[in-house]
C-alpha cells in the first residue's frame, strides 16, 4: 500500500537520507469507493524538531534574499503547478472526493494568491519620512517572523495551503505546513513543486499527524507564528493555546452562511446560484450557502418551487465523473454525522422536503455518498440552524420582512459570509453596511474575495486581528522595524575602519 511520508529537509522525501518508520498513523481512503488507498505517517514531535532546526538554519539565508528573487521562485512555482495542473487535481479528487473540475477550481483559487505573492517586492516596500525632527529621517520596514506554521483541514488540501505558505515564504520566512491527515498527497506534492521551483531546501517542510502534532506545533518555542484553518471549537482551542504560548495567531473557524433573497430578486439566476453554493463540493466549504432567507411567503413558495425540480436534476457520481456536479463526502464518519444532522431537523420539525439520505451508486456501494437534501420552514431555535452541517443541506429560513433578514445572518454565532439577492441597489448598499459578517456579496453567492484583497470571517469565523491573504497576510507574516536617523556632519572619520566590509 501506499504510504504518505513528511516532507523534512534531509529526510527520504526531502531528498537527503532515510527517515525513521513511525508506527503511527492514518487512513487514506478513496471516497468514492469506500476503500483505504494509503496510509500516511504520522510526524513525531522528534521530526518536527528536526524539521524546525533544519527551518531556522535555513531562514535567515532565504530572507537575506532579495525580493525580487524570492519573487523568481513563486513565478516558477506558478509555472510548475500549472504545468501540473491534472496530476494534481486527480490526485486532489481520490483522496477529497470533490469531482476533478471542483479540485481544478481549488488549485487555481491557491494559485491566484501565490500570483499576488510573486508581487512581494511591491508589497514589502516600507515608509518613508524625510525630516521628521532637525537633521532626521524616519523609515520603516517589514521583516519576516522567522519559522512559522500552518494547519490546513481536508476541505481544501491545495488552496488553503497555498494560502498560507505563498505570503510567507515570499516575505522570507520558513514554513512548516501540516495538513489534513485525510488527504495530505497534495500538500506534500505542492511543497515537492517548490523544491524544483528553486526554494532552498528546509523553507517549506510538510508534516502529518493529529492533536498530537497539533498541540506539538502550538507549544513549539522556535515557531513564531501559526496560522488555522478548521472548526470553530478548534479554531478557539488553536487561538488560545498558541498566544498563550507567546505565538501570534490566526485561527479561521467554521460558518453558517446566509442568502437572502429580496421579493425583487431574479429567482432563476438564485436558484441556479444555490445549486453551486449550497451543494457543490458537496458542502463541504466555510464559505457555502446552507441557509437561504426568502423575504415574504410568496418569495418563499415560489423559491421552493423552483429550486425541487433544480435539486431533482442534480448529478451525484464519483469524484472522476465529469457529468457529476458533485461527488462524494470525505469518509465515513463524516457521512454519518451529516445524516444524523438531517435527522435531528426532522426531530426539531423541520420540514423536510428532499430527502438526500441513503444515496447508493451502484458499482459503488460504499462510497460516501449524500444525496441534496432541503428543509423548509428552519427556524432559529433549532440546532439543525444553529450549527454547522457541512454537507449538502439547504435549509429555508423565511422571514417576513427585510430587518428580520438582515438581522438572521447578524445574530448568528458565526460571521463568515453572507449575500443578499436583489435588484434594489438602496436595499443592497443598506444590508452591505449594516450586516454583522465579515464577507458580502450582492448577487454573488459565495463572496470569497479575490487574491488581492482578503479572506476573513468575524464571531465564531474567525479568531485573531488579521485576515488571509493579500495585505493583511503579508502584515501576519512580517514585523515592523522602525528607524529613526540624523547624520552628523562630515565623514566617517577615523572611525572607517568599524564599518564592516562584508
Amino acid at each position: 500500500m501506499r504510504q504518505i511520508d513528511p516532507f523534512i529537509a534531509g529526510d527520504a522525501a526531502g531528498g537527503g537520507s532515510v527517515r525513521a518508520q513511525n508506527s503511527r498513523g492514518g487512513e487514506v481512503f478513496n471516497p468514492s469507493t469506500g476503500q483505504v488507498q494509503a496510509r500516511v505517517a504520522f510526524s513525531t514531535p522528534a521530526d518536527l524538531d528536526r524539521a524546525v532546526a533544519r527551518a531556522a538554519a535555513a531562514q535567515p539565508g532565504w530572507a537575506a534574499t532579495n525580493p525580487q528573487r524570492r519573487s523568481r521562485v513563486m513565478f516558477r512555482f506558478r509555472e510548475l503547478l500549472e504545468a501540473n495542473m491534472q496530476e494534481l487535481a486527480e490526485l486532489l479528487a481520490s483522496e477529497h472526493g470533490k469531482v476533478v473540475a471542483d479540485a481544478r477550481g481549488d488549485l487555481l483559487r491557491g494559485l491566484e494568491v501565490i500570483e499576488f505573492s510573486c508581487g512581494i517586492p511591491h508589497a514589502l516596500k516600507g515608509e518613508y519620512t524625510q525630516g521628521a525632527g532637525p537633521g532626521i529621517d524616519v523609515y520603516a520596514m517589514r521583516q519576516a517572523l522567522g519559522v512559522v506554521a500552518g494547519i490546513t483541514p481536508f476541505n481544501f488540501p491545495a488552496m488553503i495551503p497555498m494560502w498560507m505558505f505563498g505570503p510567507a515564504i515570499a516575505a522570507g520566512n520558513a514554513f512548516i505546513l501540516k495538513p489534513s491527515e485525510r488527504d495530505p498527497s497534495v500538500p506534500v506534492r505542492l511543497a515537492e513543486l517548490m523544491r524544483e521551483a528553486g526554494l532552498p531546501e528546509g523553507i517549506l517542510q510538510v508534516v502529518h499527524g493529529d492533536k498530537e502534532m497539533v498541540d506539538a506545533i502550538l507549544d513549539h518555542p522556535a515557531i513564531a507564528a501559526v496560522s488555522f484553518v478548521g472548526s470553530s471549537d478548534i479554531a478557539h482551542y488553536v487561538y488560545g493555546r498558541g498566544t498563550a504560548a507567546g505565538k501570534r495567531v490566526q485561527a479561521m473557524g467554521g460558518a453558517k452562511n446566509h442568502g437572502i433573497v429580496m421579493p425583487d430578486a431574479d429567482l432563476d439566476q438564485v436558484v441556479s446560484d444555490l445549486c453551486g453554493a449550497a451543494f457543490g463540493s458537496a458542502g463541504e466549504r466555510c464559505m457555502a450557502l446552507p441557509v437561504v432567507v426568502p423575504v415574504g411567503d410568496k418569495t418563499a413558495d415560489a423559491l421552493r418551487e423552483r429550486l425541487i425540480p433544480a435539486i431533482a436534476a442534480l448529478k451525484v457520481g464519483v469524484s472522476s465523473d465529469p457529468d457529476a456536479h458533485y461527488g462524494p463526502v470525505v469518509n465515513a464518519a463524516h457521512k454519518a454525522r451529516i445524516e444524523q444532522w438531517i435527522q435531528t431537523g426532522v426531530e426539531e420539525g423541520a420540514e423536510l422536503v428532499v430527502d438526500g439520505r441513503g444515496l447508493v451508486l451502484q458499482g459503488h456501494e460504499q462510497g460516501f455518498f449524500v444525496g441534496p437534501t432541503l428543509f423548509d420552514r428552519v427556524t432559529t431555535d433549532m440546532c439543525a440552524y444553529r450549527e454547522e452541517i457541512f454537507g449538502p443541506v439547504l435549509q429555508i429560513v423565511r422571514a417576513p420582512d427585510f430587518e428580520t433578514a438582515l438581522r438572521l445572518p447578524s445574530d448568528h454565532q458565526y460571521g463568515n459570509g453572507v449575500a443578499i439577492f436583489t435588484r434594489n441597489g438602496h436595499a443592497a448598499r443598506e444590508f452591505a453596511q449594516r450586516v454583522n459578517v465579515g464577507m458580502v456579496g450582492i448577487n454573488v453567492p459565495i463572496p470569497v474575495p479575490v487574491a488581492y484583497h482578503s479572506f476573513g470571517g468575524w464571531k465564531r469565523s474567525g479568531f485573531g486581528d488579521t485576515n488571509q491573504y493579500g495585505m493583511e497576510g503579508v502584515r501576519f507574516w512580517t514585523k515592523v522595524k522602525t528607524v529613526t536617523q540624523r547624520w552628523p556632519d562630515g565623514g566617517a572619520g577615523d572611525n572607517a575602519f568599524l564599518i564592516p566590509t562584508s
